[in-house]
């Protein structure tokens, strides 16, 4: 990925060089710098916010709340999962914080619950072998196609970049994200299927 960007901006640079706009180059860079350092200001206040919401609600019990209310889902989406509450808790915080749309606050849950499966196949195999387990691929394609109830990161994106109905995207951010989610599961559990007759 590094050599990809960087030779794009290498790229970019010769071209402006050999086409004698060099100076635009230099005025777009210097401008864009500007505004991408902006953007992140206005996104950590966005994040930030959000994040200690989360935090609250987890402190407050509300989130444990929320987990014990998607325990149908978890235990439909994650059978092998019924018994190990610490893994179940990662994975509620992170689809819950994908739900209102916040993947940089839901980053930190996800990481952690991966650390919990993966935990959980090492002792299951009785091995040092580094081998994903199902219910480590179905978290990471959910994760993947996340549904988002709430996109607030493009809600964010849109209104800082002076959109006039930021919220417009909500409508079809949840359509789009219902259906990969939807996709996802299916895929999930016919692999699920075909793994355990093969």
């Amino acid at each position: 990925m590094n050599y990809l960007w960087g030779g794009m901006i290498l790229l970019g640079i010769l071209y402006g060089a050999c086409t004698g706009r060099l100076d635009q180059v230099t005025t777009a860079v210097t401008s864009s710098a500007g505004d991408a350092v902006n953007l992140c200001i206005s996104m950590a206040g966005m994040t930030a916010l959000w994040s200690g919401l989360m935090k609250i609600s987890e402190n407050s019990g509300m989130v444990e709340g929320l987990a014990v209310k998607m325990s149908p889902v978890l235990d439909f989406l994650f059978p092998e999962l019924k018994q190990e509450k610490r893994a179940r808790h990662c994975i509620s915080m992170n689809f819950l914080a994908n739900m209102l749309g916040l993947g940089w606050a839901a980053t930190p849950a996800g990481l952690q619950a991966m650390k919990e499966l993966d935990t959980l196949q090492r002792e299951k195999s009785g091995t040092g072998v580094k081998t994903a387990s199902h219910a480590m691929c179905t978290f990471l394609i959910l994760n993947v196609s996340s549904l988002q109830l709430i996109p607030v990161n493009l809600i964010t994106y849109r209104a800082k970049y002076g959109s006039i109905s930021p919220t417009a995207i909500t409508g079809p951010a949840l359509l789009a994200t219902g259906i990969s989610t939807a996709a996802a599961v299916i895929f999930c559990k016919i692999a699920g299927i075909i793994s355990k007759n093969t």
